[in-house]
């Protein structure tokens, strides 16, 4: 039974010890500075998307739908046909149905949809459904967080994969468990604002920035003619006085969406511990630091022997003997040192030189931004 662990140090090193080639912000990176459409990096308060669900039936599958333990799928098949007239209560726990599934139907609302406008919704089994594969959702009505119905969705699914034979050999493509309706789903109840109702437009920008908002509200002034933009705080602008910005705002919006901004995105580093996947961007900086980073390898393993008593003995007996080795390699610690200011591309050059592995990667971003060396924020996925 094999066991590995890796052994990873990390040692701050003062700014002062280092050469005076490397004093801070000499060789830094000039911040990265982009220009991006306003209504690229923002969104406009009260305009928005809203979520719905609900819960529904899949039928005409060939067999493989929900089994008999999946109760509530029978449930609701019950309900259904007690709607039309047809009585099964008490034969609930005799009925086997495979070709019919229990699922939940999500979709999204977007801004301004009026009624009798078509969504895409998405099915997913909740039960123990095989597949999914040319099934038909009946109608199913769609709910907000505030109960109300405002979209009913129904038709047949399109799945990505399939699976075929039974369950000791089969195959599997994608996900056949979860599909889509393109316009399945009819609008039903109106959920947009009025625009001319609004008194104020609010602009919120998407990462909060003082330099950005700062940035955003010149731009706006500098196009209205007027003090008209002020910053309320690091994400939001607010342009007060309507009437006068020209009182029509599906103008007023159309006309600063396109406005050209500057701004400088945030340093983060996004680390999936599933996949050992690191994404840093490219204004990521390294403070002063000095990595130590070695393998400790650990591997027991146990071998049965069997004991077998002398011929003839009246007084042995056959036993099963365990015999356990543990062996444990360790690799020489390797070092690597980064001055102030370096960049990303030199901690993963220096990474590669070690021999670190992503996962080693995973730790030893971890561990630099402990010690308090990564100039960014450090998202875990």
């Amino acid at each position: 039974m094999p066991r590995n662990a890796a052994a990873i140090v990390l040692i701050a090193v003062a700014a002062s010890l280092l050469p005076a080639t490397a004093r801070p912000d000499e060789d830094a990176p000039a911040p990265v500075m982009r220009v991006a459409r306003l209504k690229d990096i923002s969104d406009f308060q009260g305009i928005r998307d809203n979520q719905l669900i609900g819960y529904g039936l899949v039928v005409g599958l060939n067999g493989t739908g929900d089994k008999q333990q999946t109760f509530f799928s029978v449930q609701t098949l019950a309900n259904m046909l007690q709607r039309a007239g047809v009585n099964i209560e008490g034969q609930l726990s005799t009925i086997q149905v495979r070709n019919i599934a229990a699922v939940f139907v999500t979709a999204t609302l977007p801004p301004f949809t009026r009624p009798g406008m078509k969504i895409d919704v998405t099915v997913s089994s909740i039960g123990d459904a095989k597949n999914l594969s040319g099934g038909t959702l009946l109608l199913t009505p769609l709910s907000a967080p505030d109960g109300k119905i405002y979209a009913a969705a129904q038709g047949p699914l399109v799945l990505g994969g399939y699976s075929a034979g039974p369950a000791t050999n089969a195959k599997v493509v994608n996900h056949p468990t979860v599909g889509r309706i393109p316009e399945g789903a009819l609008v039903e109840r109106d959920a947009s604002i009025d625009l001319h109702q609004l008194h104020a437009v609010n602009i919120l920008l998407r990462d909060a920035d003082f330099e950005t908002a700062e940035e955003t509200a010149a731009v706006i002034n500098e196009k209205l003619g007027g003090k008209l933009a002020r910053v309320v705080d690091s994400r939001r602008i607010e342009i007060a006085d309507v009437q006068a910005a020209g009182g029509d705002i599906p103008a007023l919006l159309a006309k600063i969406g396109e406005l050209p901004v500057h701004t400088k995105p945030p340093a983060r580093v996004v680390v999936n511990e599933k996949t050992g996947t690191v994404v840093m961007g490219g204004n990521v900086t390294i403070g002063p630091c000095a990595i130590l980073h070695g393998n400790l390898s650990i591997q027991v393993t146990t071998q049965f022997n069997v004991s077998q008593p002398a011929p003839f003995s009246k007084t042995g007996e056959t036993k099963v003997v365990p015999e356990t080795n543990v062996e444990s390699q360790e690799a020489p610690v390797q070092v690597v040192q980064l001055k102030e200011g370096a960049t990303v591309e030199e901690l993963i050059r220096g990474l590669q030189t070690m021999g670190a592995s992503a996962r080693d990667v995973v730790a030893i971003l971890q561990a630099i931004k402990q010690a308090g060396a990564l100039n960014a924020d450090l998202e875990v996925l």
